[in-house]
């Protein structure tokens, strides 16, 4: 099928027109490979008017040594048993016989107008050609017209015959497909309308040129693939086995120096420059222009300044048409020539790699320098994959070996955590001295959330009872030695043995431990962690010596990934995040993962009961998360869409668990956490109570009793309680606080004191009282509200109980929590938004700022007031306005028509 080819047709049009009228015309349609012309063609031949006679011929390159092929194609209808001015009397290219074929062709035109129609004019044998050459000359009188096609850029289109005919015809130059030509055919070829990007993609990719597009899309849809916006992407890496092989055809009847310099343009792939193209190629300034020009005439190369393929598919057409050798031959020559030219390591590199092995000494420089940069500009695959090539080359000693993959499992460490500790152990049996191998043992990331594998536990063990810190470098050594037996520590958390010895470790290093150095803190850092999982310290002291290592953890840290993770995991635990916001934030630690300050930000929001920041932050935390902040970015998120109750992102989390969960023991009890509360929104109550318990038994077993961090018993009291077992409830719920009182963190106590109050014989008003008392000091909003919400109810329409109820549901608007909030107003007697006054100005002010986008601390600068102001007037905003929270705010009804009605 054609598209914008509507002038082409009706200048054709013209030409039958002025040949019935005695005036013959001679027509050229020339263009590069694939953009139509024998279509164009076909269809100019397909449907004649009556009282026309359409002769064709189509050239083709096996059979230019048939002399007078074409003119038999063309002239045999005429006359059923050949052609007798062919005769064996006269030479084939004779005068005689030249006028003889003219004359057949102007008796039978005399008759009837003639439409002659020859495809690809540059394979026509040449005596054949020289007869059209003649007819165009002496045309004249002749109902006669001559449509040829010619393709662009091919050798034989240079022949004077050719020029001879090209003189005498009108020359019509096929343009490419337009963006509204490409999105047409590709609705006709798929069926459906494609998507703007989609569209774009393909047309940006092929140029226009309609072979290079229909390939791309038969291709495309073989694949099962439709022309949505999610495959735009993929239009750009298809590569058409058909095209390429017709490519590779087309290339191969070019002249040595255009195939030379296609060679050097496939070597040199994204990283070509003309001077150092013309260099590979061997060719001098006017031999390079001319097969430049060759193959941008070929429709080969995009439309740019720089030599540089239409479609991945040209490459490989090239690379077809050489052996193996003479391509790998020709990529190591294009990356030697950059090299030489001082260009990037990293372009260099990339050469590199698709070669099998260079034998190059600068290789082994160029690939770590590649590695190097990329490293500084984040991209750690791109480290790692060129390391890896630095290993093949590598043909160095054991210790020089060893520094490389150590510089390999460095670039591992975010992306391929198992490598990396393939890679280290590989670099610590090649290393002769023991503070080398410490070191080096160190590059293995800690799992943040579970206990190490067996083979990074016994390494430790191995390289601690090898390591001795004596030595010139004593000072380091102890440094390396405080960092193992963090990491070792950390490795036996989940063996109850370990747990209990760490927490005798950290009692003996004294009320005020040394946290001079990274590794003291590191070692702190992880001893305290043991301390949060059993419970056994109180809160208070938690959260003074987390405070005491984040005072000292320099901006710039160097050891960020286990210290200020697990210091944010103590802060959270002990409900001592208030005003930490700043202290973990990314500006801060620039140096660390952006995922872990998400992670840490998502903690810090959700221990303040602040939901609708906290998904918000752990959101962005799993969508940055590499290989080592995964899993700790996913039990972020799934403690805030347990709290919020996001039954989709709980069924998306228990998915992804079963596929990249690793098998620890935190993981497998959030998983325990997360089947319980999709039970309970299923009205699964018995199941997920038995998911809980089954919970409870696994951390009691490793004597982890923190219900802050893993909160089976509070949700299990209250299913205990839903299914009238109330025995069971009460029996967890004084576990509960007898443990909450020992924790002494504000949030936990007021939680169980609440929790109990609510069982018989637990307490009651006063217990709720008591348990409201607590949780204003806490930083936890939510759980506040909670018990609000209890008393209000207790209340029974009393003043007080109505005062309670409205606090309630400032607080859990505030929260983000409107299950909470409707619960409140229920209880108050309120339906939908309270009515409440309108906005004030300063709460005006406050929801324009946040429709910009800015943050409460940004909101406060502007105004000049605290950030606890700001809070306050969106709090109140958010009752009268009838809204959950900041999202809500932005997402509902605008804030315009919100203004308006009040």
């Amino acid at each position: 099928m054609l598209y914008e080819r509507e002038s082409e047709l009706a200048r054709i049009d013209v030409a039958v027109r002025q040949a019935r009228e005695g005036r013959p015309s001679v027509l050229l349609l020339t263009g590069p490979l694939g953009i139509g012309r024998s279509t164009l063609l076909q269809e100019a031949g397909a449907s004649p008017p009556g009282g026309l006679t359409v002769l064709r011929a189509n050239a083709a390159p096996m059979e230019q040594d048939f002399a007078y092929g074409i003119v038999h194609q063309l002239l045999g209808p005429l006359l059923a048993e050949g052609l007798p001015v062919l005769g064996d009397h006269e030479a084939p290219d004779s005068e005689a016989v030249l006028h003889g074929l003219r004359s057949l062709l102007a008796d039978a035109s005399a008759t009837t107008p003639v439409l002659l129609l020859v495809d690809d004019l540059q394979w026509v044998d040449l005596p054949s050609l020289r007869w059209l050459a003649y007819l165009v000359r002496r045309a004249h009188g002749m109902r006669m017209a001559l449509v040829c096609t010619l393709r662009d850029g091919d050798p034989r289109a240079e022949h004077p015959l050719v020029g001879d005919l090209a003189d005498a015809a009108d020359i019509l130059h096929l343009a490419p497909l337009s963006l509204d030509g490409t999105r047409t055919l590709i609705h006709h070829h798929v069926g459906e309308a494609p998507a703007e990007c989609y569209a774009r993609a393909c047309h940006d990719t092929c140029g226009g040129n309609p072979l290079f597009l229909q390939s791309v899309l038969r291709d495309h849809a073989l694949d099962g693939h439709r022309p949505t916006p999610e495959q735009a992407e993929r239009v750009r890496t298809v590569r058409p086995t058909q095209l390429r092989d017709r490519l590779a055809g087309c290339l191969h009847a070019q002249p040595d120096p255009v195939r030379d310099l296609a060679a050097a343009i496939a070597a040199f792939g994204d990283h070509g420059e003309p001077d150092l193209i013309q260099h590979h190629a061997r060719l001098d300034t006017m031999s390079y222009q001319r097969a430049l020009r060759a193959l941008r005439r070929l429709g080969l190369l995009a439309r740019q300044e720089t030599p540089r393929f239409l479609h991945r598919v040209v490459r490989d057409a090239v690379e077809a048409g050489l052996t193996i050798a003479a391509c790998e031959h020709s990529r190591v020559t294009a990356a030697e020539i950059l090299h030489q030219a001082g260009r990037p390591a990293e372009n260099v590199a990339d050469l590199l790699m698709a070669v099998t092995a260079t034998h190059r000494p600068w290789a082994m420089g160029v690939l770590r320098a590649a590695a190097e940069a990329a490293e500084r500009r984040g991209a750690a695959d791109a480290a790692a994959r060129y390391l890896r090539r630095a290993l093949l080359e590598s043909t160095a000693g054991d210790g020089e070996r060893a520094h490389l993959l150590l510089e390999l499992a460095k670039a591992e460490r975010g992306t391929d955590p198992a490598a990396c500790e393939r890679h280290v152990s590989q670099a610590v049996r090649l290393l002769s001295s023991a503070t080398d191998r410490a070191a080096a043992t160190l590059l293995i990331p800690p799992s943040l959330l579970g206990e190490a594998t067996p083979s990074v536990a016994d390494l430790l063990r191995n390289v601690c009872e090898d390591f001795e810190p004596t030595g010139p470098h004593q000072g380091g050594a102890c440094e390396i030695a405080l960092r193992l037996e963090a990491r070792l520590w950390h490795a036996g958390l989940e063996n109850p043995a370990e747990l209990a010895g760490a927490g005798d470790r950290l009692r003996s290093l004294g009320t005020t431990p040394p946290l001079e150095t990274s590794g003291a803190r590191e070692l702190a850092a992880v001893l305290i962690n043991a301390g949060v999982l059993s419970g056994t310290l109180p809160a208070s002291d938690v959260a003074a010596l987390a405070g005491q290592i984040l005072e000292r953890e320099p901006v710039a840290s160097a050891y960020p990934r286990t210290t200020l993770p697990l210091v944010a995991l103590a802060l959270f635990a002990a409900d001592a995040v208030e005003g930490m916001n700043t202290r973990l934030s990314g500006e801060q630690h620039a140096d660390r993962p952006n995922a872990g300050v998400h992670a840490e930000n998502a903690l810090i929001q959700l221990a303040c009961g602040r939901l609708t920041q906290a998904a918000e932050q752990a959101d962005r935390a799993a969508r940055l998360a590499d290989a080592e902040w995964r899993a700790p970015a996913a039990v972020v998120r799934a403690a805030v869409a347990m709290e919020s109750g996001n039954t989709p992102l709980i069924e998306s989390l228990l998915e992804d668990s079963q596929k990249r969960w690793p098998a620890s023991l935190a993981m497998t009890a959030m998983r325990h956490l997360l089947v319980a509360s999709l039970d309970v929104r299923r009205g699964r109550d018995a199941d997920a109570l038995g998911s809980l318990l089954a919970c409870g038994r696994q951390l009691e077993a490793a004597e982890w009793r923190n219900s802050t961090l893993f909160p089976w018993r509070p949700r299990a009291i209250v299913l205990h309680q839903r299914l009238g077992e109330v025995g069971p409830a009460l029996a967890l719920a004084e576990e509960e606080l007898a443990w909450a009182h020992q924790w002494a963190a504000p949030a936990a106590l007021g939680r169980a004191l609440r929790l109990h109050a609510l069982l018989p014989g637990g307490g009651g008003v006063p217990a709720l009282r008591e348990s409201a008392a607590v949780l204003s000091r806490s930083a936890n909003r939510l759980e506040l509200a909670r018990t609000f919400l209890q008393l209000g109810i207790a209340g029974e329409g009393s003043k007080e109980a109505k005062v309670m109820l409205r606090e309630a549901v400032d607080l859990s608007t505030a929260c983000g929590a409107p299950w909470l909030t409707e619960r409140a107003r229920a209880a108050l007697g309120t339906a939908g938004p309270s009515q409440e006054a309108p906005l004030t100005d300063g709460e005006r002010q406050v929801v324009a700022l946040v429709g910009r986008g800015l943050t409460n601390q940004e909101i406060a600068e502007q105004l000049g007031v605290s950030t606890r102001a700001v809070e306050k007037r969106l709090t109140s905003c958010y009752r009268k306005l009838g809204v959950a929270g900041r999202r809500e705010l932005l997402g509902g009804r605008s804030a315009s028509q919100a203004f308006a009605a009040r």
